[in-house]
């Protein structure tokens, strides 16, 4: 089907033996190799001291901003390795100054946490928070985006793929709109990173978000930002600690010049060792590769869950990720789930509270999110539809 070699990546996986994943966009199955540079790490910290083996292995925790930076295309100086992907995007988000009247554009299919910081700061700042419709597809409608732009538009903040379905909206689009009205651009990055070739320089977003326990297969509890140096001298995090900026005289502080200047002194030093293996993992494999395996599973997933009486697909787009959502006539989403994962295939639900924007005006209450990777085999999906169908 592609370059990849399925077998070898799933003698690397050691889950693949004891379950059927589906839930990558919730949690990947870790390769060997980043589960054995964690728990090497750990074991010199155990052996040695924290202090020390961070200093020991710091070649390692320096390589992991140069595996992102490649990723992204970006320069190392741009990355920033945090605790996760929603702390990444408060950081760059909480950043940003506002006054009074100040816009905020975004898309309708937004994830709960992005929306709520959002109507936070129209909360605090007065601000105007607006949904850019969308297209016919299901896609943020670039030329409505186009209409809404005026003085007052500081911020268009979408998600690249939601984690409600398979839509992918258009963030090269997007972009070329941000950056013809000299508009801040904030892209989500979580669920497309790891499944998708992401190019920050072709996307000309400011700042990107992601993590590393998704499609990336990293460790949980790693995230990462991108800023621009376009923007970065401009932006004073949240907070700061001595990692963040340096104590230089007793009333005064300077921050740091990078992008680490997003980022706290205490880390989990293992974890972004595993970060960095999981993404030399990805950028071995090749993203042109995984994303066409990726998208093949994917397609046919849904051309057989299609085929199966009371199933409905419900992912919009045009372009289609490997999340793959769907409901079943007359049946509980969550009950679905909990009965798949008693014949060990792991599913997850997406609930309405989780973009409301999007699923309530779709009159849907949840929907069970099956999302495949390049480990996953078309036996299955065949295991997921037949299951399915037995309990239909």
């Amino acid at each position: 089907m592609t370059g990849i070699d399925v077998e070898r990546v799933r003698r690397d996986t050691a889950g693949c033996e004891r379950v059927t994943h589906l839930n990558n966009a919730g949690a990947a199955l870790s390769p060997r190799p980043v589960v054995d540079a964690v728990v090497e790490h750990l074991r010199l910290e155990e052996e040695i001291g924290g202090y020390e083996a961070a200093a020991e292995r710091a070649d390692r925790l320096e390589h992991t901003y140069d595996a992102l930076a490649r990723l992204v295309g970006a320069a190392r100086e741009d990355i920033a390795v945090v605790e996760n992907a929603t702390r990444a995007w408060d950081m760059g988000f909480y950043s940003l100054p506002w006054a009074p009247g100040d816009r905020i554009l975004t898309a309708r299919a937004e994830y709960a946490s992005n929306a709520i910081a959002l109507l936070q700061t129209a909360r605090r700042h007065g601000v105007q928070v607006e949904v850019v419709p969308d297209d016919e597809s299901g896609a943020l409608d670039v030329d409505a985006l186009r209409e809404l732009i005026d003085e007052r538009v500081k911020l268009i903040a979408v998600t690249h793929v939601p984690t409600q379905g398979g839509l992918v909206n258009p963030a090269v689009e997007i972009g070329k709109v941000a950056r013809e009205a000299g508009i801040t651009y904030l892209l989500d990055a979580c669920q497309s990173v790891g499944q998708l070739p992401v190019d920050v320089g072709e996307i000309g977003c400011d700042l990107l978000t992601a993590t590393g326990r998704k499609f990336l297969r990293g460790p949980r509890g790693t995230g990462f930002l991108y800023c621009s140096p376009r923007i970065r001298e401009h932006l004073e995090p949240p907070f700061l600690d001595l990692h963040a900026a340096t104590w230089t005289g007793a009333d005064s502080y300077q921050v740091r010049a990078d992008a680490r200047r997003f980022e706290s002194w205490e880390t989990s030093y293992a974890g972004k060792i595993g970060l960095g293996v999981a993404v030399d993992y990805a950028l071995d494999l090749g993203l042109d590769a995984i994303e066409a395996r990726v998208t093949q599973l994917a397609d046919t997933l849904r051309q057989r869950l299609r085929a199966l009486p009371g199933v409905l697909v419900r992912d919009r787009g045009t372009r289609l990720s490997g999340i793959v959502s769907f409901t079943v006539d007359g049946r509980d989403s969550h009950r679905i789930a909990e009965e798949l994962q008693a014949e060990r295939i792991n599913v997850s639900v997406s609930v309405v509270t989780s973009a409301r924007w999007d699923l309530e005006a779709r009159g849907l209450a949840s929907l069970v999110r099956a999302s495949v990777h390049y480990y996953n085999t078309e036996e299955e999906i065949d295991r997921l539809c037949e299951a399915l169908s037995r309990r239909g």
